[in-house]
C-alpha cells in the first residue's frame, strides 16, 4: 500500500509541476502566436490557468496530506514540505485574489478590450503581478523536483 502512496505523490507532482510548465510556457504563447485577437487569447488562456490552478491545489493538498502520513510531524523539518507549501500558497493567492482581479478589469472594460480602455495601465500592473507569482511557482518547481530526483537515487 505504501508504494501506492509513494507512486501517487510522484504522479501529483508531475501533473501539478509539469501541468503549471506546459500551459505557462507552452500553450499560453502559443495560444497568442495562433489566435488573432489578444481578447480571446487572453479568455482560453485564463481558462487554463484556472484549471491548472484547482489540480495545483488537489495536488499541493494531496502531497501535504502524503507527506504528513509518511513522515508525520518530521515533515514539519523537511525542506521539501516547505516548498510545497509555499507553491500552494502562490497557487491560492494568485486563483483567489490576483485572478479575481483582473477579471473584474476585464468585466469593468467591456466591451472593449481591457488593453483598449482606461483599466489598461491597472490591468497591465496586476498581470505583472501574476507572472511574477506564476515565475517564482515555477522556480520553486525546479527546486522541488531536484530535491526529489536526489530522493530516488
Amino acid at each position: 500500500m505504501r508504494y501506492l502512496y509513494d507512486i501517487s505523490a510522484i504522479i501529483a507532482l508531475t501533473l501539478w509541476i509539469g501541468g503549471m510548465w506546459a500551459i505557462g510556457f507552452i500553450v499560453t504563447p502559443a495560444l497568442f502566436h495562433v489566435i488573432p485577437t489578444q481578447m480571446v487569447a487572453g479568455m482560453v488562456a485564463g481558462r487554463l490557468f484556472r484549471l491548472t490552478a484547482w489540480m495545483g491545489m488537489a495536488c499541493g493538498g494531496w502531497l501535504i496530506l502524503y507527506r504528513l502520513i509518511r513522515s508525520g510531524t518530521h515533515a514539519f523539518r523537511q525542506g521539501s514540505f516547505w516548498l510545497i507549501v509555499a507553491i500552494l500558497t502562490l497557487t491560492i493567492i494568485g486563483q483567489y485574489y490576483v485572478a479575481p482581479v483582473l477579471h473584474s478589469l476585464k468585466h469593468q472594460a467591456l466591451p472593449l478590450d481591457v488593453m483598449q480602455s482606461v483599466f489598461r495601465s491597472r490591468f497591465s500592473t496586476w498581470h505583472g503581478v501574476a507572472n511574477l507569482l506564476f515565475i517564482i511557482q515555477s522556480l520553486l518547481g525546479v527546486w522541488l523536483i531536484s530535491k526529489q530526483a536526489t530522493l530516488l537515487k
